[in-house]
C-alpha cells in the first residue's frame, strides 16, 4: 500500500503491506461483522476480528466497530482472541482528523493491565511487546508499574519483553520511567540468562553508554564465555563507545581480541570490523585480516565468503603492504567449490602479491593446476577454474619477471593435457613472455618445438605457429623447427598422398569383394553367367558427374561406396594423421594461412643468416612451395568437407608469390613479414600494459583524497555518539540524502498539464533494483477532491510494490505520495497511471490521465572489460541478435570520422570497447570494433560495429550487431542506437540550418 502523507501527516505515521483477499473469500458489511463480534463463540469472534484486521490494512475504515471489540471481544478470556486483539490495537487508528486521542482508545489500558499481570507468561510476554509499539503517553502511563513488576518475573520470556518494553518507553517517553538507566543496569547485574542481558546491554548501550561501559569492566574477563547474542551486543557497545570513552581503548581492544576467536562466525566478522575501526596498529590489521581468511575458508555460505573477501580487500586498500604476508593463507581459499569465491580470492592474492612472495604464490597456483589437469572430469567447472588459474599465473609472470621462465616451462610441459581453451590462454601468455623478455626466446622456441605433434586444437596451434615464426632466429634453431614442422604436416605432396591412400583403400575393399564374389559365384550352378550379368548391370549403373572445372567424369556404383566408406571413417583417419595435416583436412584453413607465413618468415630468415649456402635456401624455399601449394589444392578437393575460402586462398596465394620474388624484392619483404608483424605485437603488448596501468591509477585516485580537502582532527571534534571512523553508516547516509537533494531536482518529471485541475509532478530515482517515485499533488481548484488516489501500472520487466491509498486534499493545498517500484531485469519499462478522485458532488468521479514515465536502460547498464576469448565465447552461446543498420547522411558525416562516430555509439550505449587502441588507429575509410557492457543484474551486452566511409565526403554507413541473452536487453540497445543515430542527424541538420543563416 503507498503510504500517501500530507502536510499535517506526522512522521510516526505506519505503512503497511498489501494482503490480497482470498478469491473464495466474501468481503463481509458492517453489519455481518458487527453482528458476529456481538454474539458469536470465540471462533466466529477471532474470525470476524481477522477480517477487521485484514480489511483495516487496506485501507477501509472501520472506526465503527472499535466500541464492539472492546465491549465484546476485549473481556473474552481465549488466548488466540487475545493475540488477536493485540494485533488489532496495532493498526487500529488511535487518533481522529485532529490528531487528538480517540476517548474510547482510553478503554483499553486496563485491559493491558490485567494483561501485564496474567498469570500465564507468554500472555505477559506478547502484552509487552505490543507495548513496545505504542508511543501515546496517555495509554502507557497506568501501565509503567506492572511493566517494571515484570521485570523480577520468573520466566525469561517475560523479563526479555520488559526489558524492550522499558527501553521502548524510555526513549520515546524519558519521563515516564526517568530512572531506567539505572533500573536496567541493576537488573543485567543480578541476571542469568543470555538473552535478558543481551536486550538489557543493548537498552544500556543506547541509553546510558556510561553505565554500559561500568558493566563492561566488571565483567571483561568473562566476554569469550558469553553467548553468541550478547557478544554481539558487546561488539555493537565497543563500536559506539569507542569515542567517547578513549581512556578505556586498552580495554575495549582486549575485548574485540578475545571475541575474535569466538565460536559464531557472526561475532567474529563483527569483531574484526570493529577492530580495525579501533585501532590502524599493524598487529590488529593482521588479526582483522586472519579473521577475514578463517571466515571465507571455514564458512560454508559462499555469499559470506564473498563478503568476507570483500572487507579482505578493503583492508589490503587502507592498509598498503600490512597484509601481504598472509597471502599464503588466503590461497587456502581455492578449496571452495564455488568458481565466483575462488575469482574473487584470486583478485585479491594478485594485488597482495609482491617480489618477496611471487614465487611461493606461483608454486602454490602451479600446484592448483596440476590438481585441475588430474581431476579433470570430477567437477563441473573444472575447466573455468582452469581458466582462471591459468590467466592469475599470467598475470604474475608479466609483474614480476623473475618467475616467467618458471612459468613458460610449466604452461609449455603439461599444454597437451590442457582443454582447449586453457590451452589457447596458456599460448596467449607464452607469446606476450617472448615478447617482453627476449633472453627466453631460445628456450621457448625449442620447448614448443618439442610439444608441437601433441597440439590439436587450431587455435593453440596458431598460436605456437605464430610463435615459431616470429622469434626463431638462428639457423640451427630454424633447421630444428623446420624438420618439427615437417613432421607435422606428414608426407608430400598433400593432395597426392591422400588420393594414393585413398585409391589404396579402395583397391582393397574392390579386391576384398570380387573375390568374395568369385568364391559364392562358382559356388553357385550358372555361377559365370551371373557373374557376366552383375558386371553388365554395374556398368549400366553407372552415371556422369560434373567436376568443378566444368568436365563430365563416370562415377561407378562401386566408386561410390567406396567413397561413402571412406567419408564415414574420416574421424578415426583424422586422428591418426600429423596435427597439420588433420586441422587442414579439417577444413580449418585459417591454421593453413598461418603456417603459410611462418613457413615465409623461416624462409626469409634463413636466406639472410649468415653461414647458409644459397643451395639450403633454396632447397626450403621449394619445400615451403609445396606445402603452400598442396594447402590450396587440398582445400580445392573432394577430400574436405568445406572448400577454401577466398580470404584463406588470397592469404596462402601471398605467401607463394612472396616466395617466388624473395630475390628481387627481399628488403620489402623482410619489412612486411618479419619487421611489421613484430612491431604490430609489441605495440598491442604495450597498449595493454598502458590501459593496465591507467586503470590501476584510476583505483588509486578514487581513495585520493583532493590537494584543497579539509584534515580532520579528531582530537579537535566534537562528535559525540559518533562511529569511530569515517566509515559510519549513518554519516554515509547523511551524505548520500545530501547529494540526493541536489541531483533529485534534475530527474523531475511532469505527469500533469498546468491547467488540469490536479497538477503532479514527480522526482524520479534509481537505485539499483529500485525506482523510487515522490510525486508531488496540487489541488488547484476551490473545493476539495475526496478520495484522491494516484494509480501506476508498469509496462515491462517493472512491478509495482505499493498500492497508493485514497485522502483528501483541501483547496489549493498538496500532498506528497512516494511509490516504490521493483526493477528485475535490464529492459527499457514505462510506467503510466491515472488520477482519480471525487467531488465537488457526491457521484462525480473524475480522471485524469498521467504522461507516461520511461525507465532508461541506461540506468543500468554499466562499461565492462573482457578478454578476446570470453567475448567471442559469449558472442557464440547468446541466442538473441538485433542487427541495426547505420547510415548517415552527407553534412553530417562531414565533420565526423569514424572513430568520432564510434565515439558517438559509445557514449549513447555506456559500451566499452575492447578493440586495442592501436588496431583504431591510422587513417581507413573501414572500422570495425567490439563493444562490451554489463549490467547490474548481472546480464552482459555485447556488439559489434562494423562502419565505412570510402571518401571524405561520402557517407557513413554500415551496421551494429548486438547479442546477448534476453531479448529485451538486445532490443532495447538497439532502440538506443537507433535514437543516437538520429541525434547525429539532426544535430547535422541544426549545423547546415546555422550555417546557410550565416
Amino acid at each position: 500500500m503507498m503510504a500517501a502523507t500530507t502536510r499535517q501527516a506526522g512522521p510516526a505515521d505506519a505503512c503497511y503491506m498489501l494482503i490480497h483477499p482470498r478469491l473464495d473469500s466474501e468481503t463481509p458489511n458492517l453489519q455481518t461483522l458487527k453482528r458476529n463480534l456481538e454474539r458469536g463463540t470465540d471462533d466466529i469472534k477471532a474470525e470476524a476480528l481477522q477480517q477487521v484486521i485484514a480489511g483495516t490494512l487496506q485501507g477501509e475504515n472501520h472506526d465503527q466497530l472499535l466500541m464492539h471489540i472492546i465491549q465484546f471481544v476485549m473481556p473474552r478470556r481465549d488466548k488466540a482472541l487475545k493475540k488477536l486483539l493485540l494485533l488489532y490495537w496495532e493498526v487500529c487508528p488511535m487518533h481522529d482528523a485532529s490528531g487528538k486521542l480517540k476517548h474510547e482508545s482510553i478503554l483499553i489500558c486496563n485491559a493491558l493491565r490485567n494483561d501485564l499481570q496474567h498469570p500465564n507468561e507468554y500472555i505477559r510476554g506478547a502484552t509487552l511487546r505490543f507495548l513496545c509499539k505504542l508511543h501515546e503517553p496517555e495509554l502507557l502511563e497506568p501501565l509503567i508499574d506492572p511493566t517494571r513488576n515484570c521485570l523480577a518475573h520468573r520466566h525469561a520470556y517475560v523479563r526479555k519483553n520488559a526489558v524492550a518494553a522499558v527501553a521502548s518507553i524510555y526513549r520515546v517517553l524519558p519521563q515516564l520511567i526517568p530512572d531506567a538507566p539505572e533500573l536496567i543496569h541493576t537488573f543485567l547485574a543480578d541476571e542469568a540468562d543470555m538473552t535478558c542481558r543481551r536486550n538489557a546491554l543493548a537498552m544500556l548501550t543506547a541509553s546510558a553508554p556510561a553505565l554500559a561501559v561500568q558493566w563492561l569492566k566488571e565483567n571483561a574477563q568473562l566476554v569469550d564465555g558469553f553467548e553468541e547474542l550478547l557478544q554481539l551486543a558487546v561488539v555493537d557497545l565497543i563500536r559506539r563507545a569507542a569515542r567517547d570513552f578513549a581512556a578505556d581503548k586498552a580495554l575495549f581492544v582486549r575485548c574485540i581480541f578475545q571475541l575474535l576467536g569466538a565460536a559464531s562466525n557472526a561475532v567474529k566478522y563483527e569483531a574484526a570490523t570493529t577492530l580495525v575501526a579501533l585501532s590502524s596498529n599493524p598487529a590488529a590489521v593482521k588479526a582483522a585480516a586472519g579473521c577475514y581468511i578463517a571466515l571465507a575458508t571455514k564458512e560454508s555460505d559462499n555469499n559470506v565468503r564473498i563478503t568476507a573477501l570483500e572487507r579482505l580487500d578493503q583492508l589490503r586498500a587502507r592498509h598498503e603492504g600490512i597484509v601481504d604476508d598472509l597471502v599464503m593463507d588466503l590461497l587456502r581459499v581455492l578449496s571452495a567449490p564455488d568458481l565466483d569465491v575462488r575469482r574473487k580470492a584470486l583478485g585479491i592474492v594478485m594485488k597482495l602479491t609482491s617480489a618477496r612472495n611471487v614465487g611461493d604464490v606461483v608454486s602454490m597456483l602451479k600446484k592448483e593446476l596440476a590438481k585441475t589437469v588430474a581431476d579433470a572430469g570430477e567437477y563441473e567447472k573444472s575447466s573455468e577454474y582452469r581458466v582462471l588459474l591459468i590467466q592469475t599465473i599470467h598475470s604474475c609472470a608479466a609483474q614480476f619477471p623473475e618467475v616467467a621462465a618458471s612459468v613458460v616451462e610449466l604452461f609449455l610441459e603439461s599444454i597437451s593435457e590442457l582443454g582447449a581453451s586453457s590451452a589457447a590462454d596458456a599460448i596467449v601468455f607464452v607469446r606476450e613472455v617472448a615478447e617482453k623478455f627476449p633472453a627466453l626466446r631460445p628456450s621457448v622456441v625449442s620447448r614448443l618445438v618439442a610439444s608441437l605433434l601433441d597440439l590439436r586444437a587450431g587455435k593453440v596451434m596458431r598460436g605456437a605457429l605464430w610463435i615459431l615464426g616470429e622469434y626463431t632466429e638462428s639457423p640451427d634453431q630454424i633447421r630444428e623447427v623446420w624438420a618439427k614442422l615437417r613432421e607435422a604436416v606428414g608426407e608430400l605432396p598433400l593432395l597426392a598422398a591422400e588420393q594414393r591412400e585413398l585409391d589404396a583403400a579402395a583397391a582393397a575393399t574392390t579386391t576384398t569383394t570380387t573375390t568374395t564374389t568369385t568364391s559364392v559365384a562358382a559356388a553357385a550352378p550358372g555361377g559365370e553367367g551371373k557373374s557376366e550379368s552383375r558386371a553388365a548391370s554395374a556398368s549400366a549403373s553407372a552415371s556422369r558427374r560434373v567436376l568443378p572445372d566444368g568436365t563430365y567424369a563416370t562415377e561407378s556404383s562401386l566408386t561410390a561406396k567406396a567413397a561413402a566408406a571412406g567419408s564415414g571413417s574420416d574421424a578415426l583417419r583424422l586422428d591418426a594423421k600429423p596435427p597439420l595435416r588433420a586441422v587442414l583436412l579439417n577444413s580449418d584453413f585459417f591454421t593453413g594461412t598461418v603456417l603459410a607465413g611462418t613457413l615465409a618468415k623461416l624462409v626469409l630468415r634463413f636466406a639472410r643468416a649468415d653461414g647458409v649456402e644459397p643451395q639450403q635456401a633454396n632447397s626450403l624455399r621449394a619445400e615451403a612451395a609445396l606445402i603452400m601449394a598442396g594447402i590450396i589444392r587440398i582445400g580445392q578437393s573432394s577430400f574436405v568437407a568445406t572448400p577454401i575460402d577466398e580470404d584463406s586462398y588470397d592469404r596462402v596465394l601471398a605467401c607463394v608469390r612472396a616466395l617466388e620474388h624473395m630475390d628481387e624484392d627481399a628488403a620489402v619483404l623482410e619489412g612486411a613479414f618479419i619487421e611489421d608483424t613484430q612491431s604490430a605485437f609489441a605495440r598491442l603488448v604495450r597498449g595493454e600494459d598502458k590501459r593496465a596501468q591507467e586503470e590501476e591509477r584510476k583505483s588509486a585516485r578514487v581513495g585520493a583524497a583532493p590537494v584543497d580537502a579539509g584534515i580532520e582532527f579528531r582530537l579537535l571534534g566534537a562528535a559525540k555518539g559518533a562511529a569511530p571512523d569515517a566509515e559510519d553508516d549513518q554519516l554515509a547516509r547523511e551524505a548520500d540524502q545530501g547529494r540526493a537533494t541536489v541531483s533529485k531536482l534534475d530527474s523531475v518529471v511532469q505527469l500533469t498539464g498546468f491547467s488540469d485541475a490536479v497538477y503532479a509532478e514527480a522526482y524520479v530515482t534509481v537505485s539499483q533494483y529500485d525506482i523510487l517515485l515522490d510525486i508531488m499533488v496540487v489541488n488547484q481548484t476551490a473545493t476539495t477532491l475526496r478520495n484522491l488516489s494516484v494509480e501506476f501500472s508498469t509496462l515491462g520487466d517493472l512491478k509495482l510494490v505499493e498500492k497508493p491509498t485514497s485522502y483528501n486534499v483541501a483547496p489549493y493545498s498538496f500532498s506528497n505520495v512516494k511509490a516504490s517500484i521493483k526493477v528485475s531485469s535490464t529492459e527499457t519499462g514505462v510506467i503510466f497511471g491515472t488520477i482519480v478522485y471525487d467531488g465537488p458532488g457526491v457521484n462525480d468521479a473524475h480522471t485524469i490521465v498521467l504522461n507516461d514515465i520511461h525507465v532508461d536502460i541506461m540506468e543500468y547498464i554499466r562499461p565492462a572489460r573482457c578478454d578476446e576469448a570470453q567475448f567471442h565465447g559469449m558472442w557464440t552461446e547468446f541466442e538473441w541478435e538485433n542487427k541495426v543498420n547505420m547510415s548517415t547522411t552527407r553534412e553530417a558525416a562531414e565533420n565526423l570520422d569514424l572513430r568520432g562516430y564510434l565515439q558517438h555509439i559509445m557514449r549513447a550505449t555506456n559500451m566499452a570497447c575492447l578493440t586495442p587502441e592501436n588496431a583504431l588507429a591510422g587513417d581507413c575509410g573501414f572500422l570495425s570494433a567490439n563493444l562490451y557492457a554489463r549490467s547490474i543484474f548481472g546480464e552482459d551486452a555485447l556488439a559489434n560495429i562494423s562502419i565505412e566511409k570510402p571518401t571524405d565526403e561520402s557517407p557513413i554507413t554500415g551496421h551494429i550487431r548486438i547479442r546477448a541473452k534476453t531479448q529485451g536487453i538486445a532490443l532495447s540497445l538497439g532502440d538506443k542506437i537507433s535514437a543516437a543515430k538520429v541525434s547525429v542527424a539532426a544535430a547535422a541538420a541544426a549545423a547546415a540550418g546555422t550555417a546557410v543563416k550565416a
